[in-house]
């Protein structure tokens, strides 16, 4: 007992007296260490900033520095500082137990400058580098910004620019930083070369990226400059292709790029490993959830057994399961595919496994990165929001959504833990990008001529997800302006609700001798109903003025009105004779006539769209079709009925040959009175090629002026196919190809002739008669209209050139059969016959 008691005293106070000591020491860590490490000649770097470079990596602060040990030698604190680029120049020693560092601090930069940089400009040049005005000037920092600033130039494709900088001293004490470059020729991507791959040839997975290699047109081109995010993305869109066309193991196995002075620009080599191809084997639902049936979850299932293994197929099952028993009131199920292979049968069995996931909440949706765009325009894109189930399956879906709007080049979607272990935190970090356009247009087609447009769009106007466009167009035979607006989510809803309003200006004067504005404008919502159907209802109203002129230049109404001097039989004209009068200086029909003057038109529409191709611009597989119903006769003057269709099936039948199939078809009929004239269907080129624009279908023989049909239905057959020794990505491409179809029922005037004694109209003509009155014998009110149903058809070849300008387009075609017409038994001239038109060519520009 009487060593117990102060040994236990004892005890205590060494404990406090070293809580104390301890104490003590964190507090006065920081005064020992400035004791230690002396700063002289700073002036306006902070002490504490270069007592910093003193410490051991270890130490991350001063306070931390206990022990001698902890601090670098002097040589290391030299080497440190001068690194930093904030010293010109700096000596270290020890003194006793102190280290001293004297400093002499760079002098500010005055200005930073750039010489003989035309295709890069300063302030995009100034975010490249570490050198600023009122910052260090220091060497170190120079140099470092010369090889930042060669860097920038081979990432724009000018990989072969020098770049060199030095220091000017002003007069004033001062000094300038200036960089010298000199601008080189482009170095985009020299070749693109694949090693590995043997089902699809280099040029096809060439052609699948967005990269492309350089050639005679990379002066106006920008996808042949090397972007390390933009080929990543490239192999991405790779080998997303070989899983949908059953290559399940496929792989990238490298993926290197290097920039090759020799040739001047860079060299990527990808090599690949395609592996074999599969089919789909059985195909089954294995669910653990209460009162859910496999087999009623089966129906909804995208993949079938026997069909090529498609991973996008996959994605929208597991779409597609997750919605339904989400639906059934299991919000927190999961559904994860699972693959058995049978690798000698080349076959994969796919089991969806539904099961009751953990319970985890969204706690809170962070969207960052948007600079531009809208929070709310990224939040509706997911099916999910705060307080909602997590769903991995959803979330998926919302990043392919936020990546097709366009509006970002970069979209990445991560989680992290919430406060609680049943709550996770969803981030979704974009970056906005330019999505207005201007554009300006032109070229040329057989059917318009000459033709511009100016165009101005913004995809996200004023970053609320709206599209808005309007553009001017002006031709040789056609002017119009138009504007469109959309607001792809309507009240809140994924309803695409928008309108447009427009006015277009054609002459037809070398066809049917009249010209026609409408002006008007529509309301239209579209609907999805699944990723591959939408319905659009729409309601149009609009103004349509036709005029027939009647001038010394275009005397097409002289038979009503003559025209002094130029009429035949007038005065100072040539006489009238029935080879040369009012009716054969180019006369417009009594069909025509009859619908001159304005017309409103309210009509109100629905289109039912289905598209499930792999490529809407440049399609290689998939099947597209559109229906039309439209009634008109909601007030306005038109009256009538009309639906058509439109069918196109893609087929890729070898590497980069593909197969194209269209049917169309189309039916009006008035639902009170006669049909007019301008709600007839009109075709030509557009139905068969190698016919004029309005070439085929009921006309006025004695015109020859083309009035329309109402019914019409067509064919296409066509073969794409790359032309051999020409480079794939220069776009050119050929095709043949076989058109058939007809346009007939004329449903204008009246068949009843009130004038019995008519007898004008030649064989194979109808006699109709209109409510106008001329003035000439030579034209009564009786137009003679034939109209032969006769299958029009043609054979022909194309040249494609998806250019950078856009698209160009070359048809030559030969009609194999067609309407010949009448032929005058007196003259040998033939009457009311198609008009043909063997070459056609259409193209513009975009830039």
């Amino acid at each position: 007992m009487t060593w117990t008691s102060p040994s236990r005293a004892f005890k205590a106070w060494l404990s406090v007296s070293a809580r104390l000591a301890m104490f003590l020491l964190v507090f006065s860590g920081g005064a020992a260490f400035a004791q230690a490490v002396v700063v002289q000649g700073n002036r306006t770097v902070d002490a504490e900033t270069i007592r910093g470079y003193a410490s051991d990596p270890e130490a991350r602060t001063p306070e931390q520095i206990r022990t001698p040990e902890q601090i670098r030698t002097p040589e290391q604190i030299r080497q440190k500082l001068i690194a930093s680029g904030l010293f010109s120049s700096v000596q270290v020693s020890r003194r006793g137990s102190q280290i001293v560092i004297a400093v002499r601090e760079n002098e500010a930069v005055n200005r930073v400058a750039f010489e003989g940089n035309r295709r890069l400009k300063s302030d995009v040049l100034l975010q490249q580098i570490q050198s600023k005005a009122g910052g260090p000037l220091s060497q170190v920092l120079i140099d470092g910004d010369v090889q930042r600033l060669k860097d920038a130039y081979r990432r724009a494709g000018y990989g072969l620019a020098s770049v060199s900088g030095r220091i000017n001293t002003l007069s004033n004490g001062r000094s300038d930083v200036v960089f010298t470059i000199t601008e080189a020729g482009k170095t985009g991507i020299k070749s693109i070369n694949f090693s590995g791959n043997s089902v699809y040839s280099s040029g096809r997975l060439r052609d699948l990226m967005t990269s492309t290699e350089s050639n005679f047109l990379s002066f106006i081109k920008t996808s042949d400059v090397y972007e390390a995010d933009r080929i990543t993305s490239d192999l991405e869109i790779i080998r997303r292709y070989y899983l949908k066309n059953g290559y399940a193991d496929f792989q990238i196995v490298s993926n290197q790029a290097h920039f090759d002075e020799a040739q001047g620009g860079w060299i990527i080599d990808i090599a690949v490993e395609e592996g074999a191809k599969y089919r789909v084997g059985n195909v089954a639902v294995d669910s653990s959830l209460r009162d859910v049936d496999p087999a009623a979850l089966q129906r909804i299932v995208a993949t079938s057994s026997g069909d090529t293994y498609n991973a996008e197929a996959v994605e929208k099952s597991l779409l597609a399961l997750t919605m339904e028993v989400s639906r059934r009131g299991y919000a927190f199920a999961q559904v994860r595919p699972r693959g058995d292979r049978d690798a000698a049968g080349h076959l994969i069995g796919i089991t969806y496994v539904v099961d009751d996931g953990p319970r985890v909440y969204v706690e809170r949706i962070n969207v960052r990165g948007n600079t531009r765009t809208r929070d709310y325009v990224v939040r509706r894109e997911l099916d999910l929001s705060e307080g909602d189930a997590y769903n991995k399956v959803l979330v998926d879906r919302a990043e392919r959504r936020l990546n097709n709007l366009g509006f970002f080049s970069k979209v990445r979607i991560t989680n992290e833990p919430g406060t609680t272990p049943d709550r996770v935190v969803v981030n979704i970090d974009v970056e906005d990008k330019a999505t207005g356009s201007f554009s300006v247009s032109g070229g040329y087609s057989t059917s318009d001529g000459i033709i511009g447009e100016v165009a101005l769009s913004e995809a996200n106007f004023l970053g609320r997800g709206q599209f808005v466009r309007i553009a001017g167009t002006l031709g040789q035979r056609t002017q119009g302006v138009d504007f469109s607006f959309t607001e792809p989510y309507f009240l809140g809803h994924r309803v695409a609700a928008g309108f447009d309003l427009f006015s277009k200006y054609n002459d037809y004067y070398s066809t049917s001798r009249y010209s026609s504005r409408v002006t008007g404008g529509q309301l239209r919502f579209t609907l999805p109903i699944t990723e591959e159907f939408s319905i659009t209802p729409r309601y149009s109203l609009y103004t349509t003025e036709i005029k027939v002129p009647n001038s010394t230049s275009y005397p097409y109404d002289d038979c009503t009105s003559a025209i002094t001097g130029t009429t035949p039989g007038t005065t100072g004209a040539t006489a009238e004779s029935s080879t040369y009068n009012c009716l054969t200086n180019g006369e417009a029909s009594v069909a025509v006539k009859e619908a001159q003057g304005s017309t409103i038109t309210s009509l109100i529409g629905l289109n039912l769209n289905y598209n499930s191709l792999d490529n809407t611009q440049t399609p290689r597989n998939g099947f597209v079709a559109e229906l039309k119903p439209e009634y008109a006769g909601l007030g306005g003057d038109s009256k009538f009925l009309r639906v058509a269709a439109d069918a196109r099936y893609y087929r890729e039948l070898f590497d980069d040959v593909v197969g194209f199939v269209r049917l169309q078809g189309g039916h009006v009929q008035a639902t009170s009175g006669d049909l007019r004239m301008i709600d007839h269907y009109s075709m030509g080129s557009n139905l068969v090629r190698g016919f004029s624009s309005t070439g085929i279908g009921p006309r006025d023989v004695l015109t020859g002026a083309a009035l329309g049909g109402t019914t019409y239905v067509g064919g296409t057959l066509e073969m794409q196919f790359p032309l051999p020794g020409l480079p794939r990505d220069l776009g050119l491409r050929g095709a043949i190809f076989a058109d058939a179809g007809t346009l007939f029922d004329y449903d204008g005037g009246s068949k009843t002739i009130t004038s019995a004694s008519y007898t004008g109209c030649p064989t194979g003509s109808e006699a109709r008669q209109f409510k106008v009155t001329t003035s000439s014998s030579y034209q009564s009110n009786v137009a003679c209209v034939r109209d032969n149903n006769v299958i029009r058809s043609s054979i022909g070849v194309s040249l494609l050139w998806q250019s950078p300008l856009g698209p160009i387009r070359f048809d030559y075609a030969y009609a194999l059969t067609k309407d010949d017409g009448w032929r005058d038994p007196t003259t040998g001239i033939k009457y009311g016959g198609d008009k043909i038109q063997a070459f056609r060519f259409s193209g513009g520009t975009r830039f």
